[in-house]
């Protein structure tokens, strides 16, 4: 049943080209900075300070969630959990039923820029002596933060209902972030700003202004291995586990392919010629999008190039892709592509300022865009009337089994 939704909605997507679609004004004429799809809910963050969380069937404001004092410019959600990271420098724990803030975490000296949740699963761990064995990574749920003060942080993601915790950690008297019963671990290293970061299991792969690529052991603390290669600032990183590779977009143009066993670089991906600021990953596929106005489709495994999408004219500035399409937004428009021959299948939008953000989940699509001075929402529903609200992500959160 389940593989015939999926099906089902892959091929309305193709198929329909008129999805149900309601367009709706967000954030003032603020730039929105992230975007969520989570459990039927669009959650988007911006840099006036604010998180709101949407209804995708009627566009209405379900709830506001204030008390940063700076731009959110980082999001992570499990159920009714939402992780933000601000230019205020904290790190900000909501329960989404309620609105509530029910954690803050100091610890940052500047702008919190990525932050990730890491949820336990099984993973190979190697022994002393060589023996590997399969444990389950982390023993609990934990949030990953990458800051502009050069280094990164581990928490312990609170469990709904546990005791409330706020320690902005700025002001004389706060306690020490190091005191703080949710903080694991304080990862320096870099010499410069982490401007992304991905994590699963006990791995986390950290890129950085200062060019270089680190990978971590998030319960030990250790730093497994600095990836050198890149000659300027890393912009954007992804983990592949089950090849045992993360990847790496620059500013030098390139995107590298870096084993995780032994810290060699496997793969130069070149022919980008300016800034890869975003990677995505999927099984069979690794896109790199640059502002030279293309994405490059490319082999995980060879690291063969299979398809250059350049129909673009302009920077590209967000993206989303799946085993079947790629969603890209450049220069006013926003298009969806055929990810296994590199064809255009349509544009969703055409003719606006820009597009800021997109994200899809099953049967929906939402994109954060500017249209004469305002910001707006987009969201279009490619499913009918007999479908789930929503296909893709598991309706459980990191706690539901426990």
């Amino acid at each position: 049943m389940l593989f015939k939704s999926r099906h089902l909605t892959r091929s309305r997507w193709v198929e329909n080209d008129s999805p149900k679609h309601i367009t709706f004004q967000a954030h003032g004429s603020s730039v929105v900075t992230c975007l969520l799809f989570s459990h039927g809910r669009i959650i988007s963050a911006s840099d006036d300070h604010s998180i709101h969380i949407y209804s995708p069937v009627t566009g209405a404001l379900i709830r506001s969630l204030e008390g940063h004092e700076g731009g959110v410019w980082a999001l992570a959600a499990s159920k009714d959990t939402l992780v933000s990271g601000s230019t205020d420098r904290t790190v900000r724990i909501w329960d989404m039923s309620t609105g509530k803030c029910t954690h803050v975490f100091g610890g940052h000296t500047s702008t919190v820029r990525c932050l990730a949740i890491v949820k336990p699963e099984i993973v190979e761990v190697v022994k002393e002596g060589g023996e590997t064995v399969k444990e389950r990574w982390p023993k609990r749920p934990l949030i990953v933060t990458g800051s502009r003060d050069h280094s990164l942080r581990v928490w312990k993601l609170p469990k709904p209902g546990e005791q409330e915790y706020k320690c902005f950690g700025t002001e004389e008297g706060d306690p020490d972030p190091e005191d703080n019963p949710y903080h694991c671990l304080h990862l320096p290293g870099h010499d410069h700003a982490v401007r992304a970061l991905a994590a699963r299991g006990r791995t986390l792969v950290s890129g950085s202004y200062d060019c270089s690529v680190r990978i971590w052991d998030i319960i030990t603390g250790e730093q497994k291995w600095m990836l050198v290669g890149h000659t300027q600032k890393v912009y954007s990183v992804v983990l592949d586990v089950n090849r045992k590779q993360a990847c790496s977009g620059s500013m030098d143009g390139t995107v590298r392919v870096w084993n995780l066993v032994d810290g060699t670089c496997q793969h130069t991906l070149t022919g980008h010629t300016s800034l890869v600021g975003l990677l995505g990953l999927s099984p069979s596929y690794l896109v790199s999008a640059a502002a030279d106005s293309t994405l490059r489709i490319w082999d995980p495994d060879s690291g063969e190039l299979r398809h250059t999408l350049a129909a673009h004219t302009g920077a590209i500035t967000c993206f989303q892709h799946d085993e079947f399409k790629v969603l890209s937004g450049s220069d006013g428009n926003l298009k969806m592509w055929n990810i296994r021959d590199g064809s255009v299948v349509r544009d969703l939008l055409t003719g606006i300022t820009g597009v800021w953000q997109v994200v899809f989940e099953g049967r929906w699509c939402v994109a954060a865009s500017n249209r004469n001075d305002s910001t707006v929402l987009d969201v279009w529903d490619f499913g009918t009337e007999v479908d789930d609200d929503w296909i893709g992500e598991p309706p459980n959160g990191v706690y539901d089994d426990e």
